[in-house]
């Protein structure tokens, strides 16, 4: 397979992008940048390359990079702000087959030396010593379970220790999915996840992906966040978070789809202050998820075009002296679209027709924030 445009002339796409699947191939083209492009795929029997055929020209959209993860014009992952790889960039596949054996030698010394590793886990532990300053593209491919190395039932991304360190890990096509695992980045910065589907998570943190410590540009995009397995408390019979972020700013998250979880998306745990947090929410479909969309403490955060379908509990809570702007979403059939600790509705019983803290609040009791809310429907 081969496409053209944008001052390519027939470029072969890389082997692991073309797949069968029994009654048809899908091939796949990451990486370029918008404009417009032909495709063909040429026939390939008994080792010579036939003639075959061409597509009609193909438009490419751009991806949506806005929020608060491209702040100051910093582009995370491995990926330029147009769409294509950064320079020398490092693209790997990760299959089922290859995810403890997939062979890198990473740069791990001050001089330029390397040292080898084997499977997706080992090489993020080389990238985390720092001295790997090339973008690293991971493609993931199909259907992945746990790895024999992980942490606690997670892959783990930690590469703070260069800040010139940027990561993609992407899925390749429709099906390609975290099966059993979550990922989890702590002392990350520069991160990119998209285009993966996470089911079954039954890692440790719980969580399909978990924003734990120290973290910053992350910008988490185009995932489909299922329900992991349950938990030993009673609010986790779907599971833990889908996606929670603690201790860690400037991220943007957009574009997922959240199905059916019982607590979306987790905002603050106990920074304490509420200087220098801020994270972006825009254009997720919470599709009859619970709560949490998100469930905010601290944080500043801008919750913007997004779709709030069947939700059960409540859709934004606002705790601790955070600060939300609400602009543009849309409300189908959800229940207290929007709540502040101790006040208003979460606090309000219908019962009595009174303000009633000491039993009807949602948020443990905690101190209220504020919610700005402008063209919602």
């Amino acid at each position: 397979v081969y496409y053209s445009g944008e001052g390519v002339v027939d470029k072969k796409i890389d082997d692991y992008l073309i797949r069968s699947y029994g009654t048809y191939f899908r091939a796949d083209i990451p990486g370029l940048k918008a404009g417009s492009y032909t495709i063909s795929v040429k026939p390939v029997v008994l080792g010579v390359e036939g003639t075959g055929s061409a597509t009609s020209p193909l438009t490419v959209l751009p991806q949506d990079r806005n929020g608060f993860a491209f702040h100051n014009g910093r582009v995370p992952g491995g990926y330029k702000a147009d769409g294509t790889p950064k320079d020398n960039a490092i693209i790997l596949y990760i299959t089922q087959k290859s995810k403890d054996s997939v062979p890198f030698n990473v740069i791990t010394k001050s001089n330029g030396g390397t040292t080898p590793y084997a499977g997706f886990q080992n090489i993020l532990y080389g990238i985390k010593k720092g001295y790997d300053t090339r973008p690293y593209i991971f493609r993931l491919v199909g259907n992945i379970t746990d790895a024999t190395t992980m942490e606690g039932g997670d892959f783990v991304i930690e590469n703070d220790n260069n800040a010139n360190s940027y990561i993609t890990v992407e899925g390749i096509g429709d099906d390609a999915t975290a099966n059993g695992w979550g990922i989890r980045l702590k002392n990350a910065t520069n991160v990119e996840v998209s285009n993966l589907g996470f089911m079954n998570c039954d890692s440790g943190e719980g969580d399909d992906i978990g924003l734990q410590q120290n973290n910053s540009y992350i910008w988490v995009h185009n995932n489909d966040l299922f329900y992991g397995n349950a938990g030993s408390d009673a609010d986790q019979i779907k599971g833990d978070g889908a996606l929670d972020n603690k201790g860690s700013s400037y991220n943007t998250f957009s574009y997922n789809h959240f199905w059916d979880n019982g607590k979306a998306s987790l905002l603050g745990l106990s920074e304490g202050t509420t200087a220098g947090l801020y994270v972006s929410y825009h254009h997720n479909w919470f599709d009859h998820s619970d709560s949490r969309h998100p469930r905010v403490r601290f944080y500043s955060a801008h919750v913007y075009n997004n779709y709030f379908d069947g939700i059960a509990k409540y859709g934004s809570g606002s705790t601790e002296g955070s600060s939300l702007f609400l602009e543009g979403n849309y409300f189908r059939n959800a229940k207290n679209p929007m709540m502040i600790s101790l006040q208003g509705t979460d606090v309000w019983n219908p019962s009595t027709q009174q303000n009633d803290p000491a039993n009807q609040g949602t948020f443990s009791g905690e101190d209220g924030g504020m919610i700005k809310a402008f063209n919602n429907t």
